[in-house]
């Protein structure tokens, strides 16, 4: 697959706002999940926003026209990118904030573009160009930036449980490796049948932990503004977020959409800063700042190499 650019094409800007987006309103939720999480209990959580989404979806189950059949080994990797990239990422990352602090979720999840561009060098053989591979740095900079300079109200100590970071490090290993699968999809399945097809795999796969949770609760014990919010996060996290990314994904290898993922701790702390009251100064100014230059310089050697080329061809 061409990269960035071919020959004389524009740089792919709706692609990167569709990833930059994406990330940004993964973020947003993550952040939202805190107010539905002290309604809800995880599992449960995560059923009925599998089981909202799949309605919404059921439209875009069926296969268009000019799709091929799904192989064995499409079906595959939509388990898998739904195994890892819904269900266990959810998990790991619930769980590792429960048992260590916000701040150490934000630091360790900073390693998500860094865990990408490996992954697809391992699994893709894409090349990690030098000025990229600084383009990762400097955003796992900003966001580790970010996340200590996140002081927030009640936040858990520093220490905690071994395994809680753990957790967290597994959660990174699974959202990068959603990545990696996704670029393999795109080439193949429509953004949003795949979106579909994933959901309906991480409802298969809660479902029977969803229902052991559901068993004795007081649903009529959640207010309305909690069911509200409910709907914008099964939405968000299962229908608008993959159909982003997955359309992104056609246009921008792994390895530059993975610095994109930077914007999901971004869109967190925006959450915490507008909705939860948190303090913003001038280390988040210069987290932010860090953050931006990471992408640029991620997207900077595919529009340099177009210059080269237009100039290469002038009379």
């Amino acid at each position: 697959m061409p990269g960035p650019t071919s020959g004389t094409h524009p740089l792919p800007w709706l692609a990167y706002l569709s990833l930059a987006a994406s990330m940004a309103l993964v973020g947003s939720y993550v952040g939202l999940s805190k107010l539905l999480l002290a309604a809800l209990p995880v599992f449960l959580l995560a059923w009925l926003r599998f089981g909202i989404a799949a309605l919404a979806m059921a439209h875009w189950v069926r296969r268009a026209p000019h799709e091929p059949p799904l192989s064995a080994h499409d079906r595959a990797l939509l388990f898998w990118q739904s195994f890892l990239g819904n269900f266990l990422f959810s998990v790991c990352m619930l769980y590792g904030v429960l048992h260590t602090s916000a701040v150490a979720a934000g630091v360790v999840m900073a390693a998500i573009p860094a865990a990408v561009a490996l992954l697809s060098r391992a699994f893709l053989g894409e090349c990690i160009a030098p000025r990229v591979a600084v383009g990762i740095g400097c955003a796992a900079s900003g966001i580790a930036l970010l996340a200590l300079a996140r002081d927030e109200p009640g936040a858990s100590a520093p220490g905690g449980p071994w395994w809680g970071y753990a957790l967290l490090l597994a959660a990174v290993v699974c959202e990068a490796s959603y990545v990696v699968i996704g670029k393999r999809l795109s080439a193949r399945v429509s953004p949003r049948r795949v979106s579909a097809l994933i959901n309906l795999w991480g409802l298969a796969l809660v479902t029977p932990l969803g229902l052991w949770q559901a068993r004795g609760f007081d649903f009529g014990a959640v207010c309305a503004p909690t069911w509200a919010l409910l709907v914008f996060y099964a939405l968000a996290a299962s229908m608008v977020t993959v159909w982003l990314w997955m359309r992104g994904l056609r246009d921008v290898p792994a390895s530059h959409a993975g610095v994109f993922t930077v914007m999901l701790p971004v869109g967190a702390a925006l959450v915490g800063i507008a909705v939860l009251g948190e303090p913003f100064g001038a280390a988040h100014l210069a987290a932010f700042a860090l953050a931006l230059a990471g992408v640029l310089l991620a997207t900077w050697p595919a529009r340099a190499a177009a210059i080269a080329q237009r100039r290469a061809v002038r009379p």
